[in-house]
């Protein structure tokens, strides 16, 4: 069977699990398994992910096994420079897991894996310059141009989140203040609802009863799902979130010019509630709004499980790759192998030759180096 058309194992890193599932080249899963992520020590991590890759490798043949981390991932794909929500500094996770498990081991960012994903499968495919967008506890993102990820000199390149968009603003877990991931994420959406609600405010009051009366147990679903039941307060704090979305889709749209954007994450299951105000805001902060054409902005396909799917087809692209490069270096290997011993052969040859010339020229050449032997008149 043809790499392209074998099974591998995509997993999805976060801070609170690892997930797996084993992905045929349609994307589709063909099974799965799930473990709690241990974050305070790497090597236990890499324990958790060889435990669930060999119960997965039991029962499927795989050839690859892509890693969806969230954090930073090197320009190599091979070590995780930093995960806010686990203990991985520098870490060289490719080897050490290739180690444990034999097998090729992709590394990739798990936003870049996710829209990796949706340009293949899911809401991009087709588009030639795509940004993914996903708004989960923060804000993360990757770039697409014809089909190749954007992952920038260093391998951190779509940390959109990240951008200051409030001078002075909310303190991010970063360190600076104002990024966008402070007013367009689940956490803005949690922390804006909590307030609400901590105010005392009459209008919170389905917040409340949905919280048990206890603001802290407020979190973004609860808000999604009392906002798609109608309640009026939980549309205006999705409506917010969609605004500040589209603004900072407007800022990616002057520096980046994608023909779509691509909306992802937990908070994107509000769907219209969510991505209609930030058109809206989109259309309203567009650097040269009303003379240049728009980027579309669409919900992601694919839902949570984008970056196991997408990290799965990342390492059969790999192994199919390294496939190609060790046949195509193994034919040159032989090539030159036989190359060489033609050479070794012609060479041989050219001695043989030359001895039996050289032997002619010199059996030719004896009467007149020995004239008196032919003459009969040595004299001794």
């Amino acid at each position: 069977m043809a790499l392209t058309q074998a099974l591998t194992i995509g997993i999805d890193i976060g801070g609170t699990k690892v997930a797996a599932g084993v992905v045929d080249p349609e994307g589709n899963i063909l099974d799965r398994l799930r473990r709690d992520t241990p974050t305070k020590d790497p090597k236990e991590t890499e324990d958790a992910i060889a435990e669930i890759v060999h119960d997965l490798e039991s029962r499927h043949d795989v050839i690859a096994v892509g890693i969806g981390a969230a954090g930073f991932v090197d320009g190599t794909r091979s070590s995780v420079l930093f995960a806010p929500h686990l203990a991985w500094r520098h870490e060289p996770l490719r080897d050490a897991v290739e180690r444990r498990l034999g097998l090729p081991v992709v590394v990739e960012n798990d936003a870049n894996a996710a829209a990796w994903s949706e340009w293949r499968f899911g809401g991009g495919q087709g588009e030639s310059h795509l940004v993914c967008v996903t708004l989960g506890t923060g804000i993360g993102g990757a770039i697409l141009n014809d089909g190749a990820l954007q992952r920038g000199k260093f391998g951190i390149a779509g940390e959109f989140g990240h951008m200051q968009v409030v001078p002075g603003g909310h303190r991010c877990e970063c360190g600076n203040r104002g990024c966008w991931e402070q007013y367009a994420s689940g956490n803005a959406l949690t922390r804006e609802a909590r307030e609400l609600a901590l105010s005392g405010s009459p209008v919170a009051h389905n917040l409340m009863r949905a919280a048990d009366g206890d603001p802290r147990n407020i979190n973004g679903p609860m808000v999604t799902e009392l906002a798609k039941d109608g309640d009026p307060v939980a549309v205006e704090l999705l409506e917010d979130v969609g605004r500040w979305l589209g603004i900072g889709l407007a800022n990616l749209a002057a520096a980046l010019d994608p023909g779509t954007f691509v909306i992802g994450g937990g908070v994107s299951d509000a769907g219209e509630l969510l991505l209609a105000p930030a058109r809206e805001a989109f259309k309203r902060t567009l650097t040269g709004r009303g003379f240049r054409p728009e980027a579309r902005i669409v919900r992601a396909v694919l839902g949570p499980e984008a970056g196991m799917v997408g990290a799965a087809d990342l390492a059969r692209e790999e192994a199919t790759w390294l496939r190609r490069v060790r046949v195509k270096t193994t034919a040159v290997t032989a090539k030159t192998a036989a190359a060489r011993g033609r050479s070794t052969r012609t060479e041989r040859a050219a001695r043989k030759s030359t001895g039996r010339r050289t032997g002619m020229r010199a059996a030719a050449q004896e009467p007149d180096l020995h004239p008196a032997d032919a003459n009969g008149d040595n004299e001794g």
